[in-house]
């Protein structure tokens, strides 16, 4: 299946070549100033119906991962690519590149070959970022583990896309990575390193310890460095990867609660941050310093934050390996970084720490907000109270690359805080009718679609759900609501997935659901999302309890913990006696969630802080 949908990019990509008249080329050196050209937003309206094609003066860039940083590396050597905080870590291009080969050099000598799949599972760390490119330099698909997930999750995710191989570290914080490694695959206290034969975990054969010590069954991070000799660099150097080739899974959540690999390709992260890169200004000041606390695992770290690096040769700040507000302020002021990534929850933090005025903020003067929906009044706090004028919001999914919109630096405040931005280049997106499909009238809301170089290669493993989305003429559909105003920038309006958006997290209430209805109390639950000031939404659980039995908030949350990734665990939980029904017997779900922050008090303790925010 995989391997019909490269043949129609290829088929694709070729035809946009005839069409623009342009070959594919290497990406241009970076300018030395900023220029208007045919890639600004109109002047004018311009758009006559809801369609817009993000038009470009540069071609779609033919080249892998591994490419794009030997460019960087032989251009800006010296240059500083990734600064690690708290550990410590600095690293130029040339070093970092370096570690590279290296690395993809050992994951080939202990038996790891192209198109087989490596789970990285753990928080924001360097090894994390060497194992990204490693991995793309030698042909092997990186699955991005959620480093919250408990063991029945990781168990599902590496089965599901057969992984051969487990990055992690031994623990951080409360998670045990090693511990649930051995109680999914115990075999691991008896098979040799490299060679492990799991009954759970039937594809699984090599698992890789970050820290420095001994684990039965498992390599050590510096055993696989110092595996790599002359044979296996001969075999890296001669491989031969297309740009077209799998380099990445991603999870997401979908229609039926459990989560699908989204499957992305060299072409299809290497542009996406080529062109975000250049709309945010990265290609006429390459000497950006970026202070990344968004998570590695997420399309918006891995792929804005280290994909952008190597292709843009900006520098990484990563300010600690868990986000925290106030490491993030301590990193912008001593690291005097340029520019700053985050969620809607983030920034929240940072502009609520009572100290934020005195850490000086100056050299940073740009942003991207994306992640979860944007409250335009945030857009207006981070500007007045932090003073970065020209962040910008970004839109997209993960199935995308993920970013499809973007506003510009340079935008309006009207802009900036009511809408998404302009399509991303050689990108196109309409507004439908959710029921039918068909084109609606420019200012219309309907369902988003998107196609073009950045459209995922399918879930892996899953055709189904893979022809659900995605249409034989190439568009993806989003499930989120939207509008294009003549200008083409988008403002989104609401979500047709059933969906929660925790703080940047995607949660989809039906594995919630499903897991809960195993309490042998309850009787009925649905979890719907509340509104919240900080996270954008919080989960609530309404249980109806089972005759004659009892439960409290307490004893829900308890059951949860270990069992459930933490920011799935609801905030709220509500006891109800029966759920808002249509005439067909389905819960009213809208209706029950304003319920809930009625019951709860929520809906005018939102409205108060948004109002307090606009005086602010």
């Amino acid at each position: 299946m995989i391997a019909n949908i490269v043949s129609r990019r290829v088929l694709l990509g070729n035809a946009v070549a005839c069409c623009t008249g342009k070959r594919a080329r290497s990406w241009p050196l970076a300018s030395t100033s900023r220029g208007i050209h045919v890639d600004a937003p109109p002047v004018i309206p311009t758009l006559t119906s809801s369609y817009a094609h993000g038009t470009s003066s540069f071609s779609l860039l033919n080249a892998t991962v591994g490419e794009a940083l030997v460019r960087t590396a032989e251009t800006w050597p010296d240059r500083e690519a990734v600064v690690f905080v708290q550990d410590g870590v600095r690293k130029t291009f040339a070093d970092f590149n370096e570690d590279v080969e290296r690395a993809a050099s050992g994951l080939l000598a202990v038996g790891l070959r192209p198109g087989e799949r490596l789970g990285i599972w753990g928080p924001n760390t360097y090894e994390w970022l060497l194992m990204q490119f490693a991995t793309a330099k030698a042909g092997i698909i990186m699955v991005s583990v959620n480093p919250a997930y408990q063991l029945e999750e990781a168990e599902f995710a590496l089965r599901k896309v057969g992984c051969k191989a487990v990055v992690c570290p031994e623990a951080f914080k409360t998670q045990k990575y090693c511990e649930m490694l051995r109680l999914i695959c115990p075999e691991m206290a008896t098979c040799p390193a490299g060679d492990i034969r799991s009954s759970r975990l039937p594809d699984l054969r090599c698992v890789i310890v970050l820290d420095g010590g001994r684990h039965p069954g498992a390599f050590s991070l510096d055993q696989v460095l110092q595996a790599g000799d002359g044979r296996s660099l001969r075999q890296l150097h001669e491989l031969r990867l297309s740009c077209d080739d799998p380099i990445n899974i991603q999870f997401t959540s979908g229609t039926t609660g459990q989560p699908k690999g989204a499957t992305l390709t060299h072409h299809n992260v290497v542009n996406n941050a080529f062109f975000v890169g250049k709309r945010v200004g990265f290609d006429w000041q390459p000497s950006t310093r970026v202070c990344l606390p968004v998570p590695l695992y997420h399309c918006f770290g891995s792929v804005g934050g280290g994909v952008c690096m190597a292709v843009h040769g900006i520098s990484l700040v990563f300010p600690s390996p868990w986000y925290s507000s106030k490491d993030n302020l301590d990193a912008m002021q001593k690291e005097k970084c340029t520019f700053v990534y985050g969620t809607p929850t983030m920034y929240v933090d940072m502009t609520s720490q009572t100290d934020v005025h005195k850490y000086d903020l100056s050299s940073v003067v740009g942003g991207i907000i994306a992640g979860s929906p944007c409250p335009p009044e945030l857009v207006k706090r981070i500007i007045s109270i932090m003073g970065i004028k020209e962040v910008t919001i970004g839109y997209g999914t993960t199935e995308n690359s993920p970013v499809t919109f973007c506003g510009s630096p340079l935008d309006n405040m009207d802009r900036k805080s009511n809408t998404v931005g302009y399509i991303i280049d050689h990108t196109e997106a309409k507004i439908v009718n959710p029921s039918n499909g068909q084109l609606l009238p420019l200012g219309s809301s309907g369902e988003i679609l998107i196609r073009g170089y950045c459209v995922m290669l399918g879930y892996w493993n899953d055709p189904e759900k893979t022809r659900e989305c995605i249409g034989e003429d190439g568009w993806y559909k989003t499930g989120d609501i939207g509008s294009l105003d003549a200008f083409g920038y988008c403002r989104i309006e609401g979500r047709i997935k059933d969906l929660i958006i925790r703080g940047g997290e995607n949660v989809y209430p039906a594995e919630i659901e499903q897991f809960l209805h195993t309490h042998p109390k309850v009787k009925e639950v649905q979890v719907v999302g509340v509104a919240d000031a900080r996270m954008g939404e919080e989960i609530c659980a309404c249980i109806e309890v089972k005759d004659e039995q009892e439960l409290s908030q307490e004893d829900v949350k308890a059951f949860c913990k270990g069992k459930i990734s933490h920011f799935k665990i609801p905030r709220y939980v509500m006891f109800v006696s029966s759920f808002p029904l249509t005439v067909t017997g389905k819960v009213q779900k809208h209706q029950l969630r304003r319920e809930a922050e009625e019951r709860l008090g929520l809906a005018e303790a939102v409205a108060s802080a948004r109002s307090d925010d606009t005086s602010a």
